[in-house]
């Protein structure tokens, strides 16, 4: 199976790598998480994501706030997905950050995910994951499963606390 590449910008952002981390665990898929900066280190950046493919990496998730420029310098240096984390922060609460993310130039395709939205970007990696393996589709099967059984209690329980106030 293709492992999951986690890029932050910055060491701040390893909060969130760490929601991707305990999502992509639950799965079983394994990951590798590197702090580059599309800024900072843009070569190291630029070399991590040309090689990804050929280090069996399937996809990759990239989280930064600000100008958050990571997922699409990754995103013009390979040809794997990669989903893009808007990071919040204290300025202008990770709307920068996600308009930066989601406002690529037409043939450099990054996917974006809500600002903060870690967990969700692991998953959304996971189901890219599953395309071309039978057995990571049926966890992602039954994780929906247990998602609705779970919809389903909470409903059962309002229902029987309305009832009693009536």
């Amino acid at each position: 199976m293709k492992k999951v590449a986690i890029v932050m910008g910055s060491a701040s952002d390893s909060p969130l790598a760490k929601e991707a981390v305990k999502t992509l665990s639950e799965f079983g898929v394994s990951y590798a998480a590197r702090v580059l900066s599309a800024h900072r280190s843009p070569v190291q950046a630029a070399e991590f994501a040309a090689s990804a493919s050929a280090e069996g990496y399937g996809v990759v998730i990239a989280i930064a706030g600000k100008a958050a420029h990571l997922a699409g310098v990754l995103a013009s240096h390979t040809r794997l997905p990669v989903i893009g984390v808007p990071a919040s922060s204290k300025d202008l609460g990770g709307l920068d950050a996600l308009l930066s993310t989601a406002q690529m130039p037409k043939g450099v395709p990054v996917a974006a995910v809500a600002i903060d939205g870690a967990a969700n970007a692991a998953l959304l990696a996971v189901r890219i994951l599953a395309l071309g393996d039978d057995g990571l589709n049926e966890r992602l099967e039954s994780h929906a499963r247990a998602l609705a059984e779970k919809t389903s209690e909470a409903d059962a329980a309002l229902q029987k606390e309305l009832q009693k106030e009536l």
